[in-house]
């Protein structure tokens, strides 16, 4: 609403012009009256000449009016996407975060498209025009009170059936543009796993889903046009049947010596003029109806997903973790998925997370970078709440490799620089000390290869390890890694605790989700989750940062770190 108020002055131009468009529609009223009225009387070329360069000359200043609100309303219209477009793109990613998209994320972008296309056409010029209904009632009104109070009930009528029309509208329309955008969205989802769709032979069934979908998303348009058309054919009758009718009491005027024959031409040609706004009314109703339901969306969009504001933000960090109550929970859940964890682990140590499956290990790697979106307690970073960090500050000191390696359009150095300035001696290290340096010189293109073009030669292990180069790449201080072995082989393995003991050497505060014991040898510490709880939390190794590192008693384990069972560490030839 505020981004709308913005544009007052615009507007105030757009309505200034807007005026003089309406105020010159009024002369071919005048043109007509003069001419039979005068011109016809007298017989003056002249005069005629002279009538018809001014109404050309008034008609130029029309166009050249409209042009000029058409213009302003195009210009304010690019203006309010390039005001919004940045607010929308943080909230929708917010939303997608927070998992309260729906599956719709993109429907934002689209209202944004649909608001900008109806402020931008004539929707709005309809609504400027509107007013100017009274203007030329109030003319017929002067000429003759039976034209006034004629003009006067087909306003009336024409009001009526715009309302109706809106009442008969709005609903169908709203349905037909809720079952499309859910039409798209299934299609979108599926079409980004057309691999496993195509392998598995889905396709067949996934087809006969989406069309489901589609014959009730084109029943609701299909149901939608047609109460429409019927609305406009009922307003275009109103208004083939007005200009009969006016003409007939403006010729029944004429024969009683009460109005003139170009009165009686002019007083048709005003009805028009002043009923032409309502009639557009009743055929921009759906563009209105669309384009309220896109701005009440991206309003609940932005009122529920504002901008962050950091209340910390600093250029060090040191990488201490602490939990405190920290507890997750999901809608689809009806117990939480982390139950009151409480730990401490200092900077430049490294802590491997094991558990069960279902014990909350990869939700807990989420909630130690700050990206799951329902908790309670809160999870430290260097004393403060990682939430009240400023994100764009603190990215670039923490490295997070996700369950499931997600690569981007982009070069490959692009993909592990983050899509920021590419600095190559960080890229190539970020390879080098996750193996894949060579790997990449062995493309044509080497680090410029795209992933478009490399995506079909990568395994999954290869992927996993640039997502890890990603993760490393300009020495973060702290760590995540979510299962980073799953997809490797041994010699991914090899170069996996290598690269995790030289992060530790770095001073680097690493945790990691791990489910095979060997990945222990490059720990230093292990905290155990059984069912949500932290079982235990024991040594593992010796070193730096295990002699400065208190075991912290937990949840359900012994309460001092002596009884805290140690496990073992298994040795590789690493």
């Amino acid at each position: 609403g505020r981004t709308l108020w913005s544009f007052k002055r615009e507007l105030a131009w757009v309505g200034v012009f807007s005026c003089f468009a309406n105020l010159l529609m009024i002369t071919p009223s005048l043109y007509m009256l003069q001419v039979f009225d005068r011109v016809m009387l007298s017989g003056s070329g002249l005069t005629l000449i002279a009538l018809t360069l001014v109404a050309v000359l008034f008609f130029a200043t029309m166009a050249f009016a409209e042009w000029i609100r058409s213009r302003l309303l195009v210009r304010a219209g690019v203006r309010f996407d390039e005001q919004l477009n940045g607010a929308l793109f943080s909230a929708s990613f917010e939303s997608s975060l927070k998992g309260s998209a729906g599956g719709k994320p993109l429907q934002a972008f689209s209202d944004l498209a649909q608001l900008r296309q109806f402020l931008t056409g004539n929707g709005v010029f309809t609504l400027f025009d509107t007013p100017w209904t009274v203007v030329y009632v109030g003319i017929l009104f002067l000429m003759h009170p039976w034209l006034g109070w004629a003009s006067l009930l087909f306003v009336a009528i024409m009001t009526g059936l715009a309302l109706w029309s809106r009442w008969l509208t709005s609903a169908k329309q709203r349905q037909a543009s809720d079952s499309l955008v859910d039409t798209n969205a299934y299609l979108l989802a599926k079409l980004r796993n057309a691999e496993t769709v195509e392998a598995l032979g889905m396709a067949g069934n996934l087809r006969r889903q989406w069309l489901a979908l589609h014959e009730k998303q084109l029943a609701a348009q299909g149901s939608a046009t047609e109460v429409a058309l019927r609305a406009q054919v009922v307003v275009k009758y109103v208004q083939y049947a007005q200009q009969s009718l006016m003409l007939a009491l403006g010729a029944l005027l004429v024969v009683k010596g009460e109005l003139g024959v170009g009165a009686m031409v002019a007083s048709n040609m005003l009805v028009t003029n002043a009923l032409r706004p309502i009639g557009a009314l009743v055929g921009t109703w759906r563009q209105f109806a669309d384009a309220r339901q896109s701005y009440d969306r991206l309003e609940t969009l932005l009122q529920e997903h504002p901008p962050r504001s950091a209340q910390h933000e600093s250029s060090s960090v040191q990488g201490q973790i602490t939990l405190r109550g920290l507890q997750a929970t999901a809608k689809a859940r009806p117990t939480p998925i982390l139950k009151g964890l409480d730990a401490e682990f200092v900077a430049g140590e490294v802590v491997a997370i094991i558990g069960p499956s279902g014990a909350g290990k990869s939700t807990l790697a989420r909630c130690l970078v700050g990206i799951w979106p329902e908790t309670q307690g809160q999870v430290l970073l260097d004393g403060h709440p990682i939430t009240d960090w400023s994100r764009q500050a603190l990215g670039p000191h923490i490295g997070y490799l996700p369950q499931d390696i997600e690569l981007f359009e982009g070069t490959i150095a692009e993909n592990i620089a983050r899509f920021g300035k590419v600095d190559s001696q960080q890229v190539i290290d970020a390879a080098t000390r996750t193996g894949i340096h060579d790997m990449v010189l062995r493309f044509a293109k080497g680090y410029d290869t795209s992933m478009g073009e490399a995506g079909h030669l990568l395994s999954g292990g290869q992927r996993q390890r640039i997502g890890l180069a990603r993760a490393l790449y300009g020495n973060p201080d702290l760590v995540v890694l979510d299962e980073p072995n799953a997809n490797l082989d041994d010699v991914g393995e090899l170069a996996l605790v290598r690269a995790v003991r030289d992060l530790r050497q770095r001073g680097c505060t690493v945790f990691m989700v791990v489910h095979q014991r060997q990945m222990l040898a490059a720990a230093d510490r292990v905290l155990v989750l059984q069912d949500g709880a932290i079982a235990q939390l024991g040594r593992v190794n010796s070193g730096p940062a295990a002699a400065a590192a208190p075991s912290a008693p937990a949840q359900n384990a012994p309460a001092s770190p002596a009884q805290a069972p140690s496990i073992p560490a298994t040795k590789t030839s690493a």
